[in-house]
């Protein structure tokens, strides 16, 4: 019965797409109703939208060259609200659709889960759904229930958001520390970076130089781009990236005896830097705690990179004194390596 229901559902949106349009659908103040109430480790949002507005709004972004199905509904959804718990933003997942006639209209029932790994404790909510598709005069009116509290808000085109909770300052300082440590530790291209660095490294004292001037560097951009103060497109960024593991692979192949300089480790820091900036521009950041937000990160990225540093450094050193000739190609082969997947991302993010 329920696939029975969202077929009904499917099949009268997309009927409702294929409509004529008259003047009055666009403009005819169409309405929208949000409940949405908070849990431990999710958020149940029931979603509830004028059906033949939808229909259009999702002719107009399909541009009729898709059939209307949940995931065509779930992606439209997520690219019009955006929710974000505690800074970070969440992705809803469709659970089930229904009708309901209101004032006389057939609405879409839409109820959507949201899942976070802990109880939010603040809320922010960007409301975009038709403003800039098909009704520019479109409300809706919300209702968010977290801790005991609830508040209401029209969302209209002038004003989208809304925002319940206050997030503390330990758990902003925990949460981007966190996110911090996971995208050096999920960033391959940058952990290739650091360990090209370390080929060319010679004792201790050099490579705390190198990690050094590469940590000032990329601070600066890092910083530089949260504020918005220098931004650069994100293809040249991921690209010049990709150039960076390019180069000092090749000093390594071809020159296995050079000894890296810090101002090289700073140059490429600086690109580094804003390839770091792309998780922050993801994510919300709250104005009461935009430096803590930027420390914390940065230091989950420093912590991640003492970790690379501390695993493979004495491995690089180890074998470096060994004497027997096949090791004498395992640094070279495997900069061959990171060279292959270098040239690779270039040409993935460059063209």
């Amino acid at each position: 019965m329920k696939k029975v229901g969202s077929f009904i559902f499917l099949l009268i949106l997309s009927f409702s797409s294929f409509l004529p349009s008259p003047v009055s659908a666009h403009t005819n103040n169409s309405e929208g109703f949000s409940n949405i109430e908070v849990k431990e480790k999710s958020l149940d949002y029931e979603l509830k939208l004028d059906l033949e507005e939808l229909g259009h709004a999702l002719n107009k972004a399909t541009d009729q060259k898709e059939l209307i199905d949940h995931n065509v509904l779930q992606r439209y959804i997520n690219s019009h609200i955006k929710l974000f718990a505690d800074s970070e933003w969440v992705e809803g997942t469709i659970l089930k659709t229904d009708i309901e006639m209101i004032k006389e209209r057939p609405f879409a029932v839409i109820n959507l889960a949201y899942k976070t790994d802990h109880k939010p404790e603040k809320l922010t909510i960007e409301y975009n759904m038709f403003m800039d598709d098909s009704d520019p005069s479109h409300a809706n009116f919300a209702t968010v229930k977290m801790d005991g509290k609830q508040q209401e808000k029209i969302m209209t085109f002038e004003s989208r958001e809304l925002e319940i909770g206050k997030i503390s300052f330990f758990q902003n300082a925990k949460q981007f520390l966190v996110q911090g440590l996971k995208h050096i530790i999920s960033g391959y291209d940058h952990i290739l970076f650091v360990i090209s660095l370390l080929f060319g490294a010679k004792t201790i004292r050099h490579i705390f130089s190198l990690v050094t001037a590469f940590t000032i560097a990329h601070s600066i951009t890092l910083a530089l781009a949260t504020f918005d103060i220098v931004h650069l497109p994100t293809r040249f960024v991921e690209s010049a990236i990709a150039l960076s593991i390019i180069y000092v692979a090749l000093m390594n192949i071809f020159n296995q005896d050079s000894k890296h300089q810090p101002w090289l480790a700073f140059g490429f820091g600086l690109i580094h830097g804003f390839g770091f900036a792309g998780i922050l521009s993801e994510m919300r950041l709250d104005t009461n705690h935009m430096a803590t937000s930027l420390v914390s990160f940065n230091s989950g990225i420093e912590i991640g990179q003492i970790l690379i540093v501390s695993l493979v450094f004495p491995i690089i050193l180890w074998i470096k004194k060994l004497t027997m000739k096949p090791v004498r190609w395992v640094i070279p082969g495997t900069s061959a390596a990171i060279l292959a997947f270098g040239l690779v991302w270039f040409i993935q993010r460059a063209f």
